[in-house]
């Protein structure tokens, strides 16, 4: 059955999107441009795109509902449903997964009584499982409103939750303080996260993360380490001056092929025929 057209915001509600659109707008030179920031525009209202936010994105420039929704449906960060203050997400792709997102993931799914892309009855953590959050050198990886909080277990990401249902401050790894889902979609829009101390907070890269620029630009490393189980303490390697046949990585090592092993020539052990 055709739907009914989108109710319309509230005057209020719609002269303060006015004016938040028009500074938006204002950073581009095609209007068509500024969709995205305007779709988290509309999801720091509702906390969520609606109906409603999509026919005001339109409205706004000159598009039709069809072509918002085809981008609106297409982003997953846009939520299509209401959802909780909190978006937890774990991530399970493949590296994630094998070190225990999937266990994280599915122990979360249990504590909460939710699955994938559901809202605890509270209104305060929506749980979902994102294909790669991009921190694989800190997996496994959880992400709560975009984020990090990393090397996570289950045990660490049962405390998370617990601690953002029960209004405890939540530190995240690295990254600014965790502020409420429609905060973080007004601050996706463009403006400013006002809170003190919040920008200088959000760093840069993990250290992880830079170990291969420095190999690159030739700096020295901390101490090697033996990585250890996850439940055991690292072992730590004496430094030493690596001969020049030894590589930082075995994968990186000269392998004894065909094309290099006398005892083993490249090319058929037998004649044809044979």
């Amino acid at each position: 059955m055709p739907q009914l057209p989108a109710t319309p915001y509230p005057a209020e509600v719609r002269a303060r999107l006015d004016a938040d659109a028009k500074e938006v707008l204002a950073r581009y030179p095609g209007s068509r441009s500024a969709l995205l920031p305007l779709l988290h525009l509309v999801q720091s209202e509702e906390g969520y795109v609606s109906r409603t936010g999509m026919a005001f994105c339109a409205e706004t420039l000159d598009l039709t509902t069809a072509e918002v929704t085809a981008v609106a449906t297409f982003y997953s960060m846009y939520r299509r449903r209401p959802s909780g203050d909190y978006q937890v997400g774990v991530c399970t792709n493949t590296l994630c997964a094998v070190m225990g997102g999937d266990a994280i993931f599915d122990t979360l799914k249990e504590h909460l009584g939710v699955g994938n892309n559901e809202t605890t009855e509270d209104g305060k953590v929506t749980l979902e499982h994102i294909e790669c959050n991009a921190a694989c050198d800190f997996a496994p990886v959880v992400m709560v409103n975009w984020e990090f909080f990393d090397n996570q277990t289950p045990q660490s990401a049962t405390q998370l939750v617990d601690d953002l249902i029960a209004g405890r401050t939540v530190e995240p790894t690295r990254g600014a303080p965790i502020c409420s889902y429609k905060e973080t979609a007004r601050i996706l829009a463009g403006f400013p996260d006002e809170r003190p101390g919040a920008v200088e907070a959000t760093g840069g890269a993990g250290p992880a993360s830079l170990v291969g620029l420095k190999l690159a630009k030739g700096e020295a490393l901390p101490q090697a380490r033996v990585v250890s189980p996850r439940d055991g303490q690292p072992k730590s390697a004496q430094p030493h001056d690596p001969s020049p046949s030894e590589h930082l990585s075995s994968h990186d090592a000269p392998q004894q092929t065909s094309a290099s092993d006398p005892e083993h020539p490249a090319g058929p052990v037998a004649e044809e025929g044979e």
